[in-house]
């Protein structure tokens, strides 16, 4: 149950790049969910035009602030300052500059709502990195850009891990967009230390009162006691080690064929042994949750200040205005942006 201060506040939803499915999904998201604390951040242009695309018949309430009160049954828009005016003629399904400026702009204001302290949490709706370079912004994507906008007064970022879940499964990457290898050297004791650490505190905030934590290896059958590749012992292990020793109830390295299945929890009959697993690249970890369905994949960056998730897909150009896009993902989203800002 939340209490009156979180109540008050809404979660945020940006509307990702107007040129893509995100405003037909945010706004078939809300027509689900109806929650009187879900506000919509974009241009109402594009967010009614959405409406059309998905046959949704809602009013639109345009909102002064973002946490202004909502009359009933109308869908709530923020439109932040500085947004394009010429967005409607930008084409669906293409990359335009003008939509990743839009995106951006719509992501710096949410955020800056939250860092003020006037919203709870923030979901966001899928961008397209080749939109954001060619509005000439500096960050490839979402965790970049959050990074940079909550650096500390003497401009450190925070360090941030990727979780990505459903129903069934949690995953925290140690490793994330680099070739695999690079990734193989950004194994070390403190990246899979402070991984832990992080999705230990993740899941803690979560109502998670003692998190169960797996580490996976990163070599076949974790490194077959070094027959196979020694990351385990020199890296993997002693990080565990140092975790537990600060109270965290992290286990492993194991088997990576393995620890995924044993993780799974599908009750009654696979009641899972750990609530996540972390996993050393980003293809070991996420393949086995997208197996399990992407349509409900919740992609969660850990590490902020603030509570940020999203959808597990993109911007689906090929689709986006003919409103056959599926809001479930985002659904899942908003839905564990609830639970995470409790």
């Amino acid at each position: 149950m939340t209490n009156d201060v979180e109540s008050s506040r809404p979660l945020l939803l940006t509307m990702g790049d107007p040129c893509g499915i995100g405003p037909e999904i945010a706004v078939a998201a809300w027509a689900r969910d109806r929650g009187a604390d879900l506000r919509l951040v974009g241009d109402v242009g594009v967010f009614r035009r959405a409406l059309d695309f998905m046959g949704v018949r809602l009013p639109v309430a345009e909102l002064v602030r973002a946490d202004d009160p909502v009359p009933p049954d109308c869908l709530p828009v923020w439109q932040p300052a500085g947004l394009p005016r010429d967005l409607l003629e930008q084409p669906i399904g293409q990359v335009s500059a003008v939509a990743g400026a839009a995106a951006a702009r719509c992501i710096v204001a949410a955020t800056q709502e939250q860092l003020a302290g006037r919203s709870r949490a923030l979901v966001t709706a899928p961008i397209h990195k080749e939109a954001l370079h060619a509005a000439g912004v500096d960050h490839p994507g979402h965790t970049e850009l959050l990074q940079a906008l909550c650096a500390d007064a003497d401009g450190r970022l925070p360090p941030v891990r990727m979780m990505l879940a459903n129903d069934e499964l949690r995953v925290v990457l140690v490793t994330i967009h680099v070739a695999l290898r690079q990734a193989v050297d950004q194994i070390t004791t403190g990246r899979v230390l402070q991984t832990i650490r992080i999705a230990d505190a993740a899941l803690r905030r979560s109502g998670i009162a003692a998190p169960r934590i797996a580490v996976a290896g990163l070599n076949p059958h974790a490194g077959e006691g070094g027959l196979f590749g020694g990351e385990e012992i020199e890296h993997i292990a002693p990080a565990i080690a140092q975790a537990r020793t600060l109270g965290i109830d992290a286990s492993g390295p194991f088997a990576p064929d393995t620890v995924f299945m044993r993780a799974r929890h599908a009750p009654p009959k696979h009641p899972g042994e750990f609530d996540a697993v972390i996993a050393m690249t980003h293809d070991q970890g996420l393949i086995p949750v997208k197996y399990l369905g992407v349509e409900e994949g919740v992609n969660v960056t850990l590490g902020l200040p603030l509570v940020r998730t999203s959808p597990d897909h993109g911007t689906a150009f090929d689709i986006a205005g003919t409103g056959r896009a599926d809001p479930s993902s985002l659904s899942a989203a908003i839905r564990m942006a609830r639970t995470m800002s409790r």
